[in-house]
């Protein structure tokens, strides 16, 4: 139902699942970041991107592209980002074109995904593995996302949640292994 683009290469994507499906093997990241936006009318700012209720949005004010910035203390790795966009709510205020770049800060970011979407209503999953398929996640300090464009050459943009994940770490550090038992875990090491 969904394609994606990487490398300069666009996909499209759409409708969208009202019910947020994450992998077991993944953690939300975005409690570990600093988050800015670009521009924010009042009362709609920075803050109901993250407060996990789908009523409230974040809504730009100005010239576009808006951007969100993710910014992270250390190098963390990123797998995917989940938007919740709804264009029967908020109609020329949906993205249509959103760009996902990454990199060490703003002076050296690099894009890594960019996607069309058609009418999204609910959540939008945007994985980042490249076209290699060794390529699973990015290795980042910063991740940005951009919206380039909006539904019926709409100014502002609205969006309603915006979750990052990347893979779960091994419990036990050193371990070469992912055993999935303790018992499994108690006999894994030789002595």
């Amino acid at each position: 139902m969904a394609t994606e683009s990487s490398e300069g290469e666009e996909g499209k994507v759409n409708g969208g699942n009202h019910v947020l499906i994450v992998e077991d093997d993944l953690r939300e990241m975005g409690k570990k970041a600093a988050w800015s936006v670009s521009s924010c009318k009042p009362g709609n700012g920075l803050s109901a991107l993250r407060d996990e209720n789908l009523e409230t949005y974040w809504q730009s004010d100005g010239a576009q592209p808006h951007l969100v910035n993710i910014q992270f203390q250390k190098k963390v790795m990123l797998q995917l980002v989940v938007l919740y966009v709804d264009f029967k709510l908020d109609e020329s205020y949906t993205p249509s074109k959103i760009s996902i770049r990454a990199g060490n800060g703003f002076h050296n970011l690099k894009e890594v995904k960019t996607v069309e979407l058609d009418k999204p209503s609910g959540w939008i999953y945007l994985s980042l593995s490249g076209n290699d398929p060794r390529e699973t996640f990015v290795n980042t300090f910063m991740l940005q996302i951009a919206v380039l464009s909006n539904h019926l050459n709409g100014r502002d943009a609205h969006v309603r949640q915006i979750k990052v994940y990347g893979p779960r770490p091994n419990p036990i550090p050193h371990q070469p292994f992912h055993f999935t038992s303790r018992e499994f875990v108690t006999y894994s090491l030789v002595r």
